[in-house]
């Protein structure tokens, strides 16, 4: 995949981003992070922030807690004349470890666990696109 078509970030979740019992984080910040990385891309492949129009697909796949550090990615999968098909993904890399005692003990992971998977459309008008 070429730099104009791919882009990742990563960042920890915060006690801020934690909404339900247990520091457990809403799903729907997994899409506020895949809507950042579509911002990217679109700004790498027209020169412009363009809009997102839908998801087509959302699966949420495993918890994701205050303290986690998360990996999302995404890809342009097609290119229409305004529209750009994308597909997330988004992957727990560190994860807050249960240390009784030891509140700020974190773990690692030798293998990301896939939180989450989406795909959906952008569009960039025409008279926007700058590349």
């Amino acid at each position: 995949m070429s730099e104009e078509t791919t882009s990742l970030i990563r960042l920890r979740m915060s006690a801020h981003d934690a909404h339900y019992a247990g520091n457990l984080v809403d799903g729907s910040r997994m899409l506020g992070l895949f809507g950042d990385v579509a911002t990217e891309l679109l700004i790498r492949s027209d020169g412009d922030e363009g809009l997102f129009v839908a998801y087509d697909k959302v699966e949420f796949l495993a918890p994701v807690f205050a303290g986690d550090f998360i990996e999302a990615v995404g890809h342009i999968v097609s290119m229409g004349k305004s529209s750009r098909k994308m597909v997330f993904e988004a992957r727990k890399v560190i994860s807050a470890a249960q240390v009784a005692g030891q509140v700020s003990a974190a773990d690692v992971l030798a293998e990301p666990i896939v939180v989450c998977r989406a795909s959906g459309t952008c569009v960039v008008p025409v008279g926007f696109q700058r590349k």
